[in-house]
């Protein structure tokens, strides 16, 4: 029994992201054995996570999960999906593989979690921007912005490469981030543009990676 070689030794996230942490383990023995897997160090203390046992995730599971592997079999699309939280950390994550009769197995990573500060892009006496983050966006992704006063007319669209228009958000006096979700958004390049009066004044690319 072994987790495969190549899986990421260190990975770099920041707050609010969700990270997919694959975990590809292979029955090295000469029968069938059933494998127990689990996470065998603590999460920080805004965090969360689930093992997942398939690529869409439609399977979610708490603690840890047991899989029938037959000689040479590897389990390949399981992985463990980390929901990094609102706070910096740094830590040694551990899984852990056991099955009767053999000794168990380790694999570790390093995560880093720190505030990615976004990039300005753009400016007038009236509105202040900044690129989404993260980028790509697994799941939900910010865009912080500033109006200087309420009569401000602003909103940012999300659209295709096409023009189609895919989401809109108003931008609204008094508060400074924009939340953009990625619901209904498949893996791919999208753009997001920033209307004030109506008028387009800057698009930028945004990645969705699922």
């Amino acid at each position: 029994m072994e987790f495969v070689e190549s899986q990421p030794t260190a990975i770099q996230a920041s707050f609010a992201e969700r990270v997919r942490i694959p975990l590809i383990i292979r029955n090295t023995g000469d029968k069938a054995q059933v494998f127990t897997i689990r996470l065998a160090s603590e999460l920080g203390s805004t965090q969360k996570g689930y093992f997942c046992l398939d690529k869409n995730c439609v399977e979610q599971i708490n603690g840890e999960f047991t899989k029938r592997l037959e000689p040479g079999e590897a389990l390949k699309d399981a992985a463990y999906i980390l929901e990094t939280g609102i706070l910096a950390a740094q830590a040694q994550l551990r899984f852990e593989a056991q099955a009767r009769g053999i000794d168990p197995v380790e694999y570790s990573l390093l995560v880093s979690v720190e505030e990615r500060k976004s990039r300005f892009i753009f400016q007038t006496k009236d509105v202040s921007i900044y690129d989404v983050y993260p980028n790509p966006i697994i799941d939900v992704g910010f865009i912080e912005y500033k109006l200087a006063h309420d009569q401000v007319k602003a909103r940012l669209m999300v659209h295709n490469i096409l023009g189609t228009r895919l989401g809109e958000y108003d931008l609204v006096y008094g508060e400074n981030r924009v939340k953009v979700t990625t619901d209904e958004l498949s893996t791919g390049v999208y753009f997001y543009t920033l209307y004030i009066d109506n008028q387009g004044v800057v698009t930028r690319k945004m990645l969705v990676r699922k």
